[in-house]
């Protein structure tokens, strides 16, 4: 079912996305009157779901999930039309209009899906308002992965600065070591500050290790529902704060969860609970997947933790969604130098990655934030000056508008070939990648 669930979230997200992005080419070429031949959500090889003829286009939705396009009369694009390219130009064709306003239509699909976002961000604001954990109410500090404790980091620590500024909110710590080199940290650890240096970025050491959670949030284990017999049978209740698995210290749910893989499949564990102001043992069964059966409370669930709720006006909304949008594309940019650094190709995501980031259950809110973010990842990657994207279409138009010369019909046919052929291996990389990831029980 959670699969299920991702997947359906995952697929609503990309057809909104890639429909809105087609539509910000569309309106703009039947604006300067040039004919739209085909407009298709997903890629209709061979054959398509669903297609309908309305004027001179041809409406559908095609059978391959990889995106979408629109098909723009006298253009070289992923359809390799050359036949049509080879008869005198037509004045509704893209070819015939002058280069500023081929560039606004090659624009509209990017700056459709940075609007998007900007709109997306501000709605979430003004439905929900902002609510954000100070970095300085963590009162249980953090969770490390094990590379970063082998660095100088410790759990329970609490990072209080990256290269001598100041973090103000918990999620703030991974976007500003990925976006700029960090290779110095200050942590509060047991109430006094400590300085910590890294011979290789903090970005780095992440992207090098494929380090899928760097660091999470700590906090006790305290069982909000009961959800099997077999706990049931073993008397755990709701309200009970598990300290040991089979005599190991669990002081915190994310240490638990690895102290029961040690012991998964096995009968009859020593769980350790406080309840009541007593300490107990119990006997219970852990399951193969390394699960007691109960659902724990989260540090939403606990008062001592600073959550800082903003509430937002339609006007400071617009505002908020602007300036997050320039933070999360500031922040996406930067960390793309990690792309040709060591471990950085094979951190490359495909289709189940992407699928893997919607929450398990319906959140609406959740499900917005993504698809915002998605939406800006899917304007930059096409504003990329690659040939067969918007940005290489772009490229050489402004090439002709500086010279004044078109390229010729033979130079854009082998650009475009070769920028499909790039653009295909990447998503066979990416895609690759996420095979290997399922094949190899990383996900």
């Amino acid at each position: 079912m959670e699969i299920l669930i991702k997947a359906t979230q995952f697929l609503m997200s990309l057809s909104l996305l890639i429909v809105l992005h087609e539509l910000g080419h569309f309106i703009p070429a039947r604006l300067f009157g040039i004919r739209v031949e085909k407009f298709y959500l997903f890629f209709d090889v061979k054959w398509s779901l669903f297609k309908k003829k309305i004027g001179d286009t041809v409406y559908g939705v095609g059978w391959l999930p990889l995106g979408g396009y629109v098909k723009i009369a006298g253009m070289i694009d992923e359809s390799m039309d050359l036949e049509q390219m080879g008869k005198p130009a037509e004045p509704w064709e893209f070819r015939s209009k002058p280069a500023w306003q081929r560039i606004i239509v090659m624009l509209g699909g990017v700056t459709v899906n940075f609007l998007l976002a900007v709109l997306i961000y501000a709605m979430t604001f003004f439905v929900w308002g902002d609510n954000q954990l100070r970095n300085d109410g963590l009162p249980y500090g953090l969770a490390f992965a094990p590379a970063l404790i082998e660095v100088g980091f410790q759990d329970g620590d609490r990072i209080v600065a990256l290269e001598g500024e100041t973090v103000e909110f918990a999620d703030d710590i991974r976007r500003r070591i990925l976006s700029k080199a960090v290779h110095h940290a200050t942590v509060e650890r047991g109430g006094a500050p400590i300085d910590i240096a890294f011979e290789q970025e903090l970005g780095g050491i992440i992207v090098d290790q494929k380090i899928k959670d760097a660091f999470q949030v700590n906090f006790p284990t305290i069982v909000k529902k009961v959800t099997s017999s077999s706990a049931q049978d073993g008397g755990l209740q709701v309200g009970d704060k598990i300290v040991s698995v089979a005599g190991e210290s669990t002081a915190y749910y994310l240490g638990l969860k690895a102290a029961l893989m040690d012991v998964a499949g096995e009968p009859d564990v020593a769980v350790g609970v406080e309840r009541e102001g007593a300490r107990l043992e119990l006997a219970i069964d852990v399951s193969e997947d390394g699960l007691l059966g109960f659902n724990a409370r989260t540090a939403d669930d606990f008062e001592d933790f600073g959550y800082e709720h903003v509430e937002y006006g339609a006007g400071a909304s617009l505002v908020g969604g602007w300036n997050k949008t320039g933070a999360q594309l500031t922040g996406y940019v930067n960390s793309m130098r990690f792309l040709f650094k060591k471990g950085g190709a094979q951190q490359l995501g495909g289709f189940i990655t992407l699928g893997s980031i919607f929450s398990s259950t319906w959140d609406w809110h959740s499900f917005w934030n993504i698809t915002a973010f998605l939406s800006i990842i899917l304007a930059f990657m096409n504003l990329l000056p690659i040939p067969a994207l918007d940005g290489g279409h772009v490229m050489f138009l402004l090439y002709e508008l500086v010279s004044r010369r078109k390229p010729s019909d033979k130079i854009m046919e082998y650009g475009q070939l070769l920028g499909l052929i790039f653009v295909g291996g990447l998503l066979l990389l990416a895609n690759g990648n996420d095979l290997w990831r399922w094949a190899t029980g990383q996900y």
